[in-house]
């Protein structure tokens, strides 16, 4: 069942998901999918940080995957409406990249919690503020002046 997509029913869902979704969703998303990169990657490491040869190419996917998500959550910062907070999200993420650039030649575990942890702490406050928004009441209208 292919809905015109090369995977199937599941990634036209997941699409259509994107394609609707809010800005706070949109979020949510990219650090879901960042911290499930992370497990990814964590799953080809071995005791002692060490790595089977053939795994290595798929653990670096992963780990560039995640920069990448990573990249795309700084672009999107609005560093003019955002103030402090934007500045000190475009701190953490800088930071993350640096880890992650390291991590793909240490193949440190520890790195590799540490800021999956905190991908899962910023991802909760997206989410609590992505349903807090949703929360509020839209804006009422006075009223239309049909006389123009």
């Amino acid at each position: 069942m292919g809905y015109g997509q090369p995977y199937g029913a599941y990634g036209a869902y997941r699409d259509t998901g994107v394609k609707t979704a809010s800005q706070g969703k949109l979020v949510v998303m990219l650090y879901d999918e960042a911290i499930r990169q992370l497990s990814y990657a964590v799953s080809y490491l071995m005791g002692g940080n060490k790595i089977e040869a053939q795994n290595i190419e798929q653990f670096s996917k992963h780990i560039i995957k995640v920069q990448e998500i990573i990249t795309e959550l700084m672009i999107s910062l609005d560093m003019n409406a955002g103030g402090d907070i934007s500045k000190n999200l475009m701190s953490l993420y800088i930071y993350f990249n640096q880890e992650l650039m390291s991590i793909s030649i240490s193949h440190d575990r520890e790195k590799i919690t540490f800021i999956q942890d905190m991908l899962m702490q910023l991802r909760d406050a997206w989410a609590e503020a992505a349903i807090e928004a949703g929360r509020e009441p839209a804006p009422v209208m006075n009223g239309i002046d049909i006389n123009g």
